[in-house]
């Protein structure tokens, strides 16, 4: 007799954060929870998307602007149930840290551009992040950039810890017009178009009869 195969193993969702240069990984932050929802947008990239070029209706300048939203739960329910020392102490301090860093600059960056301003640097190139990947699941490792970022913090311990809170992100996928073909996110962003064209050649294709006609007129 075959035994119960037990409970399956759940698929998280979450970000990693990527040398760009040396593919290394810096850091994964794994969801708590996986968001209920997720909402995503395409914005067609048409050569006419000022209405006035109608020469090239049908041309396209490139992917599409395609942007993501999703609300992430952070809980220490579970962690002060079996009293973790480090939830005892800092509530979800960590974890809030760990997803709010990704959008500072280092502190590290910050004094070396300082130092370089005071000893007469004339121009100081903008400080570069890690390229962060958003995956949600195996069909959608995505290079993204953090264009919103939200926290409401909704419960504390006695000592003004949080220990619940709700994080909004609002996130923009980087395409190869955005990184150009040579960019390690451009290699992953491509993977992420071909397996949709993949899977959309795999969608069951309806009929003129469906749609209530028999021929294009």
């Amino acid at each position: 007799m075959s035994s119960f195969p037990g409970t399956p193993k759940l698929i998280k969702g979450g970000l990693v954060l990527l040398n760009a240069t040396t593919s290394a990984i810096e850091r994964i932050i794994t969801l708590q929870y996986n968001p209920d929802a997720l909402s995503r947008t395409l914005q067609a990239q048409t050569v006419s998307e000022d209405g006035h070029n109608r020469s090239q209706p049908l041309r396209l300048k490139g992917p599409p602007v395609e942007t993501l939203k999703l609300d992430a739960e952070i809980d220490a329910t579970d962690q002060m149930e079996v009293a973790d020392p480090l939830t005892s102490a800092t509530g979800i301090h960590t974890q809030l840290a760990a997803l709010e860093t990704i959008v500072y600059p280092t502190s590290q960056q910050l004094i070396s551009n300082n130092n370089l301003a005071a000893n007469g640097t004339l121009e100081i190139v903008p400080m570069e992040t890690p390229l962060i990947l958003f995956i949600w699941n195996k069909n959608r490792i995505l290079p993204v950039r953090i264009t919103e970022f939200s926290i409401n913090e909704e419960a504390f311990d006695p000592l003004l810890n949080p220990i619940r809170a709700k994080v909004s992100l609002g996130l923009r996928v980087l395409n190869v017009d955005d990184l150009g073909f040579a960019h390690k996110g451009a290699s992953l962003y491509m993977a992420y178009q071909i397996n949709k064209e993949k899977m959309a050649q795999q969608a069951k294709s309806g009929t003129l009869n469906n749609l209530g006609i028999n021929a294009i007129p």
